[in-house]
């Protein structure tokens, strides 16, 4: 993955702010709903704070998205074909994590392709999302190793290995080897 969108930090605290009117939310509201401090919502509102993917994910449920729904921005269709150059990659400040939204925006598919590379050692626990209910995702691993918690149950997948599981669940992604994690995240929204 060799582009990284540096604009994206302004637009990730527009789209906060943008999702947090829209449901009516006070700073204060948001905060409480989503256990993030007042301060720190307000510093990724103004650009100021690069938020982490474990926190994106404690603020999604208030606002009604989930991450990957926060991450498509309203776009609309412009092109069936999504070239990689124009994709949106977005870096975990925190693990170093990146993501790829492969998939064309704006398409009425309720399916959307996220390519990762996730660093060695890097875990990132998930909480359930309820903003949807019937989503799932699988998880296709291409290199390295993978650990997956669903709810109790840890599944370690290998190059090759394939993990269907709802987002409901909790769920943790860790990266026991020494190297890169590659994979796919397929993820179906659902009927809703």
């Amino acid at each position: 993955m060799e582009t990284e969108n540096h604009n994206l930090e302004g637009a990730i605290g527009d789209r906060v702010r943008l999702l947090r009117t829209a449901k009516s939310l006070t700073l204060d509201e948001l905060a409480t709903r989503a256990g993030v401090s007042r301060a720190m919502i307000s510093r990724i509102e103004r650009g100021e704070a690069s938020p982490t993917a474990q926190l994106l994910a404690r603020l999604c449920p208030p606002l009604g998205v989930t991450l990957s729904t926060f991450f498509a921005f309203g776009e609309t269709l412009e092109s069936p074909l999504s070239r990689r150059t124009e994709q949106i990659v977005w870096r975990d400040p925190e693990t170093g994590y990146l993501r790829r939204s492969v998939s064309p925006p704006g398409t009425p598919s309720r399916v959307e392709i996220i390519e990762v590379e996730f660093p060695a050692g890097a875990r990132i626990p998930y909480p359930p999302e309820t903003a949807k209910e019937g989503m799932t995702q699988h998880v296709w691993l291409f290199a390295g190793e993978l650990e997956m918690t669903v709810g109790d149950i840890v599944h370690r997948l290998k190059p090759g290995d394939c993990l269907y599981m709802g987002i409901t669940d909790n769920h943790v992604f860790h990266n026991p080897g020494s190297t890169i994690a590659h994979y796919a995240v397929v993820l179906d929204r659902g009927r809703g």
